[in-house]
């Protein structure tokens, strides 16, 4: 069986290997840093790296080519960390198993990575080549893209000479990003007590699982269930008949990612244990029904468990279970400007059940500024409303797209050249960094692209062999062509 490190173009996928090999979580990019380094070392280029932990590699320009403008090539170092529940793997020291399935490469159970350990790899490939054209290039590795862009917020404004900046996060072959939307995080706390539990009453278990899940902005769209809506509808639904406690309620993990399980441990009165398993068959029935040919794998899975002594107040029980299901998941406003792309949208991200306090996490993105901000204060009111203490992160600006950029009209030509065909120009619904990268560098002349990744930050990621051998030859026509 071919392994991934025999894959062409052999450089890139080489490198791509390493980095499966190397955790990178989020906030923990310590040991991908290092190996950066020892790589610049190596090959004796020019490595720098600031406060945040952003590297910059700089590469002298290839003879002839010395004065074309400077090109930046940046990339995202960390990847998310998603993994199936019945799969054991510690994203902190464990490499990713990957294999080949056709055209694609795929990790076991895991998230793979190449979000955006493709990008990482094409560049390093560059650096390390000796028979390519290029002018000057630095290669610009951010750290903790995935959950707060922390590396391009703290990016300093002398950190980069260059005017050209190929974003290389981009997940559709064939296709151009000229702009991204912004986004902020909505987080409500709800501080708990416990009381000992009643007596007489049934606790078990219930836990929605084999959801699709995905991006939490580019998925949004497509009509796919929330893990937490699920269960939140399912517990209202039981309070309208019974006295519901609930011990335990977990859900989702990251902020940018739609939930796929979630799991809660409840009490009611013993003469209610009939009727909890047969709402149970009826709900899930109904969510069949309402996501067929969408969520082909849902579960819904209810099992008794031992009692508990202790349950949240029931005030804050309610008061969360309201909440949750008045929380908006999903697509708020479509784009005017252009078809099919979503303008606003909000996703219920995480439920997370701490010693004393239960944590929910949500984010809004919008190309709109005013309505990102009018959907994180809807989101803000109704948590409030019940009692939530509730925060908002500082947020990030999106990227307004330039058809007549130079970069632009660079890469398409470079594109038709090598293929014959046109590429697609679209914005996204999801944040890059490039918006704050023009925020610090007004004068950046910007374009994203990238391979085929379906399945982004879910287990279910895969990578295109043959849209990957295009983007790297796409990639080398631009850099001889600026």
């Amino acid at each position: 069986m071919t392994s991934i490190d025999a894959l062409e173009p052999n450089i890139l996928w080489l490198y791509f290997d390493d980095l499966t090999r190397i955790p990178r979580p989020s906030k923990k990019e310590e040991k991908i840093i290092a190996y950066l380094q020892s790589f610049a070392n190596i090959h004796q280029l020019e490595c720098v790296v600031d406060r945040a932990g952003n590297i910059l590699i700089r590469k002298p320009a290839t003879l002839g080519m010395e004065n074309r403008q400077k090109v930046i090539l940046q990339a995202h170092l960390d990847m998310v960390c998603e993994k199936n529940a019945d799969i054991v793997h510690n994203f902190e020291t464990d490499a990713i198993s990957t294999y080949i399935d056709g055209d694609w490469v795929k990790a076991r159970g895991t998230t793979l990575g190449a979000d955006n350990g493709i990008g990482v790899a094409v560049q390093l490939a560059v650096l390390a080549s000796k028979d390519i054209s290029h002018g000057a290039i630095e290669c610009l590795f951010t750290v903790d893209e995935e959950t707060g862009l922390t590396g391009a917020f703290a990016l300093e404004k002398d950190f980069l000479q260059g005017t050209v900046l190929l974003n290389l996060d981009s997940e559709e072959e064939g296709e151009f990003c000229i702009g991204c939307a912004g986004g902020i995080d909505t987080v409500a706390s709800f501080e708990y007590v416990v009381e000992k539990a009643p007596e007489s009453y049934f606790f078990f278990s219930v836990e929605v699982q084999g959801l699709k899940g995905g991006h939490s902005g580019e998925d949004i769209n497509k009509g796919r269930a929330n893990a937490n809506k699920l269960l939140a509808e399912y517990l209202q639904r039981l309070t309208k008949n019974s006295d519901v406690r609930i011990a335990f309620i977990e859900g989702g993990n990251l902020r940018n990612a739609i939930p796929r399980e979630a799991r809660a441990i409840v009490a009611v009165p013993m003469s209610e244990k009939e009727q909890v398993r047969v709402e149970i068959n009826h709900y899930i029935a109904e969510i069949e029904e309402r996501y067929v040919g969408v969520e082909t794998s849902f579960r819904a899975n209810l099992e008794s468990t031992d009692s508990r002594d202790l349950v949240i107040t029931k005030k804050v029980a309610d008061a969360l279970i309201f909440a949750l299901n008045q929380c908006p998941h999903g697509v708020i406003a479509m784009s005017k400007d252009v078809v099919g792309l979503v303008e606003t949208s909000s996703n219920l991200a995480s439920v997370k059940m701490l010693t004393d306090k239960i944590v929910v996490a949500t984010s809004q993105r919008s190309a709109v500024d005013e309505s990102k901000k009018q959907t994180a204060k809807q989101v803000a009111d109704i948590f409030s409303s019940v009692g939530a203490v509730v925060s908002h992160s500082d947020g990030y600006p999106g990227w307004k797209p330039r058809l007549n950029s130079p970069i632009t009209q660079i890469a398409v030509s470079a594109y038709e050249r090598l293929f014959g065909v046109a590429p697609k120009l679209k914005a996204i619904h999801a944040g890059l960094e490039c918006g704050l990268f023009l925020e610090k560098y007004p004068h950046l002349d910007m374009v994203s692209f990238g391979p085929t990744i379906i399945g982004a930050h879910s287990p279910d990621e895969r990578v295109s062999i043959s849209s990957t051998r295009r983007f790297w030859l796409l990639l080398l026509e631009i850099l001889k062509s600026v």
